[in-house]
């Protein structure tokens, strides 16, 4: 499946709920919003349809995300549907990991691939005072759980916040030390509450970690579908990357789309372009007549996102991850 761009789109992340069980400071106000209308989130069954469809034009790889997906009942009945999709590669899961522990078995047996935890603090209050709510030991405790399982790839991912958490970045680096797993750190965009924070670039926080941990060797292994980059630093058993869309823009390279918990299908992170699916599911289209709609809004992605300019086309300040596809 190609854009307009020739870029190759083999990727979606597919939120299935708006809804959240923590109330993050970079991305919902801690006394929540207006919860989209249960009718109006797709069925397992009308995300399985759509994914057959993408699958039939190109898509190997799907990310389940949110909100928070792990509050949606039966999860990994729809893991298990991706799953049997004919030309699916990988089926993985972004999570906050609170109710990691109690599914991940369901998970598994569902045939779940990898999983991606939220974590940008080992501080218990530090947790707290970041996601407004308790659930700092569970997560712990879904990450512990996680990599018991050799055939799961356990990835960590890290929001640096100046003057918030940028004083724990050394240890949750060492993290990957002597576990199986990856530390990534994430870049603020500048998207939702993210303009409210103080940006940490790549460059920054590898001279942080760099003056604890010693030289960070790049490294051109394949950890993942997405745009994360890695390194090595010595004796350590896992891997250090970075997802750097602001200091190193890797739009050029972009193979995703995205699926929001409404139906609408969104090509590029920033922008409000793309079409409502979900429309044409339930006035009854054909599988052909949604993979025209599907094809024609591809062709409109746009090469690549401007974060300091501003456009008619961009999305409101307010959007949260559910609506933006996770």
């Amino acid at each position: 499946m190609k854009d307009g761009f020739n870029r190759e789109i083999d990727y979606l992340r597919i939120s299935v709920t708006d809804r959240c069980n923590l109330r993050c400071i970079y991305c919902m106000p801690q006394e929540g919003i207006s919860w989209i209308d249960h009718q109006e989130i797709l069925t397992y069954e009308e995300i399985e349809r759509l994914c057959r469809i993408f699958a039939s034009l190109g898509v190997k790889n799907f990310k389940i995300t949110g909100g928070e997906p792990l509050v949606r009942k039966d999860l990994p009945v729809l893991i298990k549907k991706l799953k049997k999709i004919n030309g699916t590669k990988s089926v993985t899961l972004t999570t906050n990991g609170v109710l990691l522990e109690e599914n991940l078995e369901a998970l598994m047996e569902a045939g779940l691939d990898g999983v991606n935890i939220s974590l940008d603090s080992l501080n218990k209050e530090s947790y707290e005072s970041l996601t407004s709510r308790e659930g700092f030991h569970k997560t712990m405790r879904g990450i512990e759980e996680a990599l018991k399982h050799p055939s799961l790839k356990v990835k960590l991912n890290c929001v640096p916040l100046k003057g918030i958490n940028d004083n724990e970045l050394v240890a949750l680096a060492r993290l990957a030390e002597d576990k199986a797993l990856s530390v990534r750190f994430i870049e603020m965009m500048p998207i939702g509450f993210g303009k409210n924070f103080d940006f940490m670039g790549e460059e920054e926080i590898i001279e942080l970690l760099e003056k604890e941990l010693g030289p960070l060797k790049a490294t051109e292994e394949a950890l993942g579908n997405g745009p994360a980059h890695y390194y090595r630093a010595e004796g350590f058993m896992g891997r250090i990357g970075f997802i750097s869309a602001r200091t190193h823009k890797f739009c050029e390279s972009c193979n995703r789309v995205r699926l929001t918990a409404e139906g609408y299908f969104k090509t590029c992170l920033q922008y409000s372009l793309g079409a409502s699916l979900k429309e044409g599911l339930r006035r009854g289209d054909s599988d052909s007549e949604i993979e025209a709609i599907i094809v024609k809004a591809l062709l409109e992605k746009p090469k690549g996102h401007e974060f300091d300019k501003d456009s008619d086309l961009q999305d409101g300040e307010d959007r949260r991850m559910f609506s933006i596809g996770g």
